[in-house]
């Protein structure tokens, strides 16, 4: 048994990414990427540029439902790492000062 339930071990990271794999092939998630715009900086992205983001990441407990995942630029997401949304919103504010 898991202490936590954000604390996922090997065996629910593996599920979650498979799920995502399942959920990218969606018309829903097809529909989000032809919007064109990244979920963190509302700039318009060509789709296929596009990436999945989970809000909250698989690695902290995230799970692969559409609530929990948006399209991002791969800049976004690559800066977004594992950071929760509230860390997130700490390291924008923390940018923005420099």
């Amino acid at each position: 048994m898991k202490p936590f339930a954000f604390d996922p071990d090997e065996a629910d990271i593996k599920r979650e990414r498979h799920k995502a794999r399942e959920l990218r092939k969606s018309q829903w998630w097809k529909r989000r990427l032809a919007k064109g715009v990244c979920h963190y900086c509302g700039r318009p992205t060509p789709p296929k540029e596009l990436t999945m983001d989970h809000i909250v990441p698989v690695a902290r407990g995230g799970r692969s439902i559409k609530g929990n995942v948006v399209p991002a630029c791969k800049e976004c997401n690559t800066r977004k790492k594992q950071l929760l949304p509230m860390e997130w919103d700490e390291y924008l504010k923390d940018k923005i000062k420099v």
